[in-house]
């Protein structure tokens, strides 16, 4: 081999010079991502996108009926929001009711969801197979639907719950009535959703235990661990991504809860006491017509969805550094 060529080969010679991409084949790399996301993307921005455009728009007018009708716009900057802001029924009623029943069934469901989770990892596949079918019937239940069978539930005269109690001779029935004690109907609503929520966290947390190896058990076992402490050290750090990702996701649900509210008796906004911010956009823009006013309250909880969810993102990123 010429001594030329051995320099070259061990790096003794010029560096060879670097190989340049065309521009247009840097582009189409560039762009091939972005290609193929455009189907989803566009119809992100038909479906979500632009109606939240057009709610944002609204809230910044006063816009009722009679200006849908003629097509006319009548835009007062931020005065809806100054209204909502500064109305007392917003912050003695509206907004503990949200975040007081957003807070209770997000704790609720995920401890009630994990705990079946736990329960149908220790049976045998057979029986997991079946208890696992068996929850998800719930959560595949229309939410009218169960709101419907809790309502009949609770029925002050002639409900289950007020025959039960009637034939124990602790409560006769329709002596008393669920739905029109602010307390009671929050508590009614609650076990209705943490009813039909539970079963995706049980699943979800289900296919994360089902990943953990069983050698780290084993160890914590042999040091002296017990379940609970097998579980707060073993099972919690290795499902931390997905309790993350189930309670952003009960989060947004049940702060956005309606159904479940409107569909109870007096939760259509003749008990005004039961209000939450659901409820209340929908009942200012389709009840009194106030369309702008209804939107301005539906921008704030969609700002109060986005806050919690980027502050809890933000905690779950700055732990992961730690």
């Amino acid at each position: 081999m010429p001594p030329s060529l051995g320099q070259g080969a061990r790096g003794g010679g010029a560096p060879r010079p670097r190989r340049t991409v065309p521009a247009g084949r840097r582009l189409r790399r560039a762009g091939a991502p972005w290609l193929l996301l455009a189907p989803a993307l566009i119809v992100l921005t038909v479906l979500l996108l632009l109606p939240l455009l057009r709610v944002l728009n609204l809230s910044l007018q006063d816009y009722e009926l009679k200006n849908l009708i003629r097509g006319e716009s009548n835009y007062v900057g931020l005065d809806n929001y100054v209204h909502v802001l500064s109305d007392p029924f917003l912050w003695t009623t509206v907004l503990p009711n949200t975040v007081g029943f957003a807070i209770v069934c997000v704790v609720l469901t995920m401890v009630v969801g994990t705990a079946v989770a736990v329960f149908l990892n220790a049976l045998s596949p057979l029986w997991r197979g079946v208890c696992t079918t068996a929850i998800m019937v719930a959560w595949a239940v229309p939410a009218l639907t169960g709101t419907y069978v809790f309502v009949w539930l609770f029925d002050p005269l002639n409900g289950l719950v007020a025959s039960a109690l009637g034939s124990a001779g602790v409560l006769e029935p329709g002596s008393f009535n669920w739905f029109t004690s602010r307390l009671a109907f929050y508590a009614i609503a609650t076990i209705n959703v943490v009813y039909h929520g539970f079963p995706f966290v049980a699943v979800t947390v289900l296919a994360g235990l089902m990943t953990v190896p069983r050698e780290l058990y084993e160890a914590a076992e042999m040091d002296g661990a017990g379940p609970w402490r097998r579980f707060v050290s073993v099972t919690v750090p290795a499902l931390r991504p997905i309790f993350a990702v189930c309670i952003i996701l009960s989060t947004i649900w049940d702060f956005k809860v309606f159904t479940q509210i409107y569909l109870m008796p007096g939760g259509d906004g003749a008990n005004r006491s039961v209000m939450n911010l659901g409820v209340w956009s929908y009942t200012e823009s389709f009840s009194q017509g106030e369309y702008g006013m209804g939107s301005t309250i539906a921008v704030l909880l969609t700002l109060v969805l986005l806050l919690i969810s980027v502050v809890y993102i933000r905690f779950l990123l700055k732990e992961d550094e730690l």
